[in-house]
């Protein structure tokens, strides 16, 4: 299935953000809109809002709104590979989890991630391969601070046939 992302948000903007899917079918092409991630305004942190057609695509666009918070991700190229695992526990758990072990990436390997591949996640944990590069003076720019991840509000559920979370930054 290919995959084609529509727009940006701004910092500060409340603009939401989508992707195509393509899915051939005989002769006609149908194209299905989604957003992945939307921005909230939150007192003193700043707060984000992740959809996802599965768990696995959740995960996915909650570590891109992330890192679309911390950097430019167009100026960021595929050099480096982490695989992450998380043990099984509950899906707040595991979303808080999940973006605190790649801020821990950018703390204290200066990894700025751009691609997510969740490759098995619910009960049994969470399974990922990360793809970015190294944190370059003059070539990326921190945009914004993230301190921490919290479990302020959080939230994870499905919504008739879609995945929804609600999550809480520290800035």
């Amino acid at each position: 299935m290919e995959w084609i992302f529509l727009v940006w948000i701004a910092r500060g903007e409340r603009e939401d953000v989508g992707y195509h899917s393509r899915k051939e079918e005989g002769r006609r092409l149908r194209v299905k809109r989604m957003k992945r991630f939307e921005v909230l305004d939150h007192t003193a942190d700043v707060g984000i809002i992740v959809y996802g057609e599965d768990l696995h695509s959740l995960f996915e666009n909650a570590g891109e709104a992330l890192f679309h918070l911390i950097t430019d991700l167009k100026k960021v190229r595929l050099r480096t590979e982490r695989k992450i695992e998380i043990g099984g526990k509950g899906l707040e758990r595991l979303m808080v989890e999940w973006l605190t072990e790649l801020l821990y990436l950018l703390d204290v390997e200066n990894l700025l991630c751009k691609r997510f591949l969740v490759e098995s996640v619910g009960g049994g944990g969470l399974k990922a391969k990360v793809k970015g590069e190294v944190f370059k003076e003059g070539v990326h720019v921190i945009k914004t601070g993230v301190k921490a991840v919290t479990y302020h509000h959080i939230e994870v559920r499905q919504e008739e046939k879609r995945w929804k979370a609600q999550i809480i930054l520290d800035l």
